[in-house]
Formats: structure tokens, sequence, C-alpha cells
């Protein structure tokens, strides 16, 4: 498996990290603390590299940077369905390494300095909207809701459109209810902290 292989990806997709609702890092902001921790979850809906399939399968990272993203020297972990044959955990290791070529993951994987080993589990998702999660064996937990206004408590519906990122073009803003990672050295939980939820459409 080369560079030249084509490869596309359509998937429901939920993100949450450490930063305040919104995440400034949307908006080309420091992180809210000065630092990144957080997740990213895909439920691959169509998909294929080359001839290999990879309808129904899930995909996940954690990672952690020091400073904003673009400044680099994170640490990142990678997680793949368990269900995937060999070639399909190739294929998505070529996808997700980068190697493959095409957004986002060939500009994301420039930011880490260090790759932890993949890691095989069963992903279990339930996608709905604003009320959306995701379980990876052990190692990730994760559980969205709308943002609640501070004033009536009722719930607020908030979206974001950045026609110029790479990870997602536009999502709806939630509120990650739960939200723990243990994926080797990546040991952190951010409840109630900035999550988004939305539909991706990848390729090279």
């Amino acid at each position: 498996m080369n560079k030249a292989v084509k490869w596309n990806i359509e998937a429901d997709f939920l993100q949450a990290c450490n930063c305040d609702y919104g995440c400034p890092c949307e908006f080309s902001a420091p992180p809210t603390y000065g630092f990144c921790k957080g997740m990213g979850a895909w439920r691959i809906n169509r998909g294929n590299y080359g001839d290999v399939k990879l309808d129904g399968l899930g995909v996940a990272f954690a990672a952690h940077w020091p400073k904003a993203i673009h400044e680099g020297n994170g640490t990142c972990g990678l997680l793949f369905d368990e269900r995937a044959t060999a070639p399909q955990r190739e294929a998505l290791l070529q996808i997700c390494s980068g190697h493959a070529g095409g957004m986002p993951f060939e500009i994301i994987v420039t930011t880490f300095s260090k790759l932890l080993e993949p890691q095989y589990l069963p992903f279990k998702f339930n996608f709905n909207g604003r009320n959306s999660s995701v379980q990876i064996g052990n190692v990730m937990k994760v559980a969205v809701e709308p943002i609640k206004n501070p004033v009536t408590g009722e719930p607020e519906s908030v979206r974001v459109e950045h026609a110029t990122g790479f990870i997602f073009k536009q999502a709806e803003c939630v509120s990650a209810a739960e939200m723990e990672v243990k994926v080797g050295e990546l040991q952190f939980s951010y409840p109630n902290k900035a999550a988004f939820v939305t539909q991706i459409k990848y390729g090279n």
C-alpha cells in the first residue's frame, strides 16, 4: 500500500477537548488553558481505500499538545475497530498516519512528535445529534449533550461554520457531559467542556 492509493470516507464524527464551550482553537486562538487534551471518533458510514471497503468501522484518537496544536510536539494514540480485517487495519493505519495523503490526516500528523502503539478495540456508537456518545473498550468514554443556558437551564442550539476548517466545515457545538480517556500515557477527564458533533467527508 502506498500514497498513490485513492481513499475516501464519509462518517459521523464526535470531538471533545479540555477547552471552554466553542473551543477557541476553532477560531485560530490559543487553547483556553494554553494546552490541548482531546479526542475524536469517526463512525465510517461509507469508505474505501482502493478496493478495501471500510464501511461500518470505527476509528478514534486521543491526543495531548503542550501548547497550541499548530505549535506541535503532541502525543497521539490511535484506536481502531477490532472488527477490522488485516487489509482494513492496514488501510486505516495508512490513512490515519497521513502516509496515504489527504486531509485532515496529512496535516494533523505533522503536529505530533510521539505516536503510541495503535490499539484495536470494540467501538459502541450512539449518534443522535446533540445527544450522541461513543465508548471504546475501557479506554475512552464520551457522551455529549446540548449546552445549557446559564440563566434558564434550557438547552441551547449552537452551530459553528468553519469554511477553512480541515477537521470539519460545520458542526453542532455541544457539551461533553462525560469525557474520559485512558490511552497509554494519555490519561485525562474533562466533563462539561467543549465538544462537537457532525458529519464529514474526507479523501485524497
